[in-house]
Order: C-alpha cells, then structure tokens, then sequence
C-alpha cells in the first residue's frame, strides 16, 4: 500500500513538473531615460539594447519569468523641449545590466499546444536589480584661475520596480513572438552623474529641473522558443 501511494505521488509531481512549458527569448529593442539632462518623453527608445528571458509558465494566465538585460541610456540637452537645458548643454551616457524576476499575467489565456490560445495580451510586474556607473562623491579645484567641478564615479549597484505590458503569439510550430514595452523606478538620481549635490563651477549647487529619481525604459521585439510536453498545468495561485 505504501509503494501505491509512492508511486502516485511520484507520477504526480512527475506529470507537473513536464507538463509545463518553459520558454526562452531573446529580445533586441531600444531604451530611453528620464532624469535632469535631456528629454523627459517616457516612451522615446533612442540606444539600440537587448536581453534574455527564461519563463516557466505556471498556468495558462501566469508565468513566472527571469530576464538579463543589457541597456545602454544617454541623454543631451540639445535635445530638450525646454530652453533651460538646452542653454545648460549637459550631456551623459551610461550602462545599465539588470537582473529582473518577476510575473506575467496573461489577459487571455495561452497555449501554443492549443488551436484557439496561440495569442494575448499580457501585464508584467518585476522587481530588478541593476549595476551602472555613478556618482561617489563631488569637489571643486581651482587651476591658474580656473574653477573647476570633480566628480568621482564608480560601479554601483540597487533596485528598481518594472512594470510593463506586451503582445506575443504563436509564430509557427513552437516559436513565437512577443512586443513588449517596460519601465522602470529607480531608487536613485545619478544615472546621468547629477544629483541633488551636484555642484555648480564656482562651488555652489546646480539650479535643478525637479529633484525626483530617474526612470529608464526598454522597449523590443522578442523571439520566443518553447519546450517542454503539452500544457498540464496546476491550478495555479
């Protein structure tokens, strides 16, 4: 009796462990930033980007995704809609690598093992991890005469919150293709090397377009393989 329950629980999680569908992308698209130097459009991809995702579809309307991002920002303020930073003429460029997990909910639901779910809609929520280049710390010098502003960088590392939404269906046989646009909260404002202690050239601080945290976006086309056995899902959350 013992080895009859063994065994079922065993086919059990045997059949929900292969019975989900594991998926693998890669994504090419563009990123854009918004902070103190340059435009502030939060959907305008502006540096070519990329990255990989892993998903592990726990239901037709769930799946749990893992994403590496490789995203390059920039900004300049001859591109800025207002005359204060296009005066100012600061410009910056950095590099993002992000880690992000998160879930996806699908609006309908998905199955390419299917004739009639081969395509949604879909909403994604993440939590990220990031590394970049900022700000350590700010000093003037002055040299015959000349003040200048000495900003010490470094690698860093935090966290930011992506949100985003998509498109993906069925390509043919298990390939597919997803559209998708994320944007992401940072806890910090030195992506473009300025904060609120930034100083001015004569040692005084830089008169500041707001004083928020900076935002940065990424926005691509994805190919997606898919594997694993048919579609036996667990019920799901």
């Amino acid at each position: 009796m013992k080895k009859r329950i063994l065994f079922y629980v065993f086919v059990s999680f045997t059949s929900i462990f292969l019975g989900q569908l594991h998926e693998v992308g890669l994504t090419i698209g563009g990123t854009n930033y918004v902070g103190d130097i340059g435009k502030n459009y939060y959907f305008y991809p502006n540096k070519l980007a990329g990255g990989l995702t892993y998903k592990y579809n726990w239901n037709p309307r769930i799946a749990l995704r893992a994403t590496y991002s490789l995203l390059p920002i920039s900004g300049n303020d001859a591109d800025a809609d207002t005359g204060f930073r296009r005066d100012r003429e600061y410009s910056f460029s950095n590099t993002i690598n992000e880690l992000a997990a998160g879930i996806e909910y699908n609006f309908y639901e998905y199955d390419l093992s299917s004739d009639d779910k081969t395509w949604t809609p879909y909403l994604l929520l993440e939590i990220a991890a990031f590394s970049y280049t900022g700000v350590n710390s700010y000093s003037t010098t002055t040299t015959s005469g000349t003040a200048e502003v000495l900003i010490d960088t470094g690698k860093k590392t935090s966290l930011a919150i992506p949100f985003g939404f998509g498109y993906k269906s069925k390509l043919f046989g298990t390939l597919a293709f997803a559209i998708e646009a994320k944007f992401r909260y940072t806890f910090n404002d030195d992506l473009d090397y300025i904060t609120n202690d930034a100083l001015a050239l004569d040692g005084t601080k830089l008169n500041l377009e707001g004083t928020g945290n900076d935002w940065y976006m990424f926005t691509g086309v994805s190919l997606i393989y898919t594997f694993g056995r048919p579609a036996c899902y667990t019920n799901g959350f």
